[in-house]
Formats: structure tokens, sequence, C-alpha cells
């Protein structure tokens, strides 16, 4: 199995930045059930206020094959092209096989 996790800075404030999020997270969650070798995916939008970032990704596959598969899928890439990418001032990722 492996975990790929992202955390996200947009370059979005206030009402935006929440209009935003909903969109990402709907997204990248209706890609459930999508995706070969995805297992789970889970987007967190509600964060507390000590954090320094807006959201981040939880995701998990049956292994790096099923990872690089999820990058170049159509549906995951047309979800990070038009809600993720044109939005996005800071990316932090982690891939890890558990």
């Amino acid at each position: 199995m492996v975990k790929h996790m992202i955390i996200w800075k947009l370059k979005l404030t206030g009402e935006e930045l929440e209009a935003q999020k909903k969109l990402i997270k709907n997204g990248l969650e209706g890609l459930a059930g999508k995706i070969p070798g995805m297992t789970d995916i889970q987007v967190q939008i509600e964060n507390l206020p000590t954090s320094n970032a807006d959201m981040m990704l939880d995701s998990t596959f049956e292994s790096p094959e099923a990872l690089k598969g999820y990058s170049v899928h159509p549906e995951h890439v047309h979800v990070a092209e038009t809600y993720i990418r044109p939005y996005i001032e800071t990316r932090l990722c982690i891939d890890y096989e558990v």
C-alpha cells in the first residue's frame, strides 16, 4: 500500500478561498471508485486556527504503480487542471509505503 498526502496553501482568501476548497474537495473525493488501485481518498478543509495551510489530501493506493496511474488518469487530470493548479500558492507532497 502507498499513502499519497498533499498539503496546499491557496492564493485565495475569504469567501473565495472557502468556495474553492469545497470545489477541490468535491472534485477529488468524487474520484473514489473511478481510479484503479485507489483504495481511499479524503480531503480535509476544516482547519484549526493554528494551521498554516489551507487543505490536505490523504489518499491510499494499492501500489506505486497505482499511484502513477492516478497521476495521469483523465478524471484526476481534469480535477487538478480545473480546480487545483490555477489556485495553488504552495504544494507539499509526501508518498510512502505502509
